[in-house]
């Protein structure tokens, strides 16, 4: 099945997203390691949290992508249906 071009921009943001949170708790932790284990631990966690706050909302993206199109096939299907019954 041939994906559209929001699919596929979705797609990549999903991984790229996931790369930054792998990174980004890495570097982050590092980063606040002089800190103190764990103020830097905390941090990180903070930091995970919020980025998978983020990639939560690009899948609802995707998913509300997909409920549209399935609302449009059922509203083609109704039509169809309704037009059948009025004639």
């Amino acid at each position: 099945m041939q994906k559209d071009i929001f699919e596929r921009i979705i797609s990549f943001l999903l991984g790229a997203s996931w790369a930054v949170v792998l990174f980004g708790a890495l570097i982050t932790f590092n980063i606040f390691l002089p800190f103190g284990v764990s103020f830097s631990l905390f941090i990180t966690i903070l930091f995970i949290v919020v980025s998978l706050f983020l990639i939560l909302t690009l899948d609802a993206f995707a998913v509300n992508k997909k409920r549209l199109e399935e609302a449009q096939k059922q509203t083609k299907l109704l039509e169809k249906i309704y037009s059948k019954h009025t004639k």
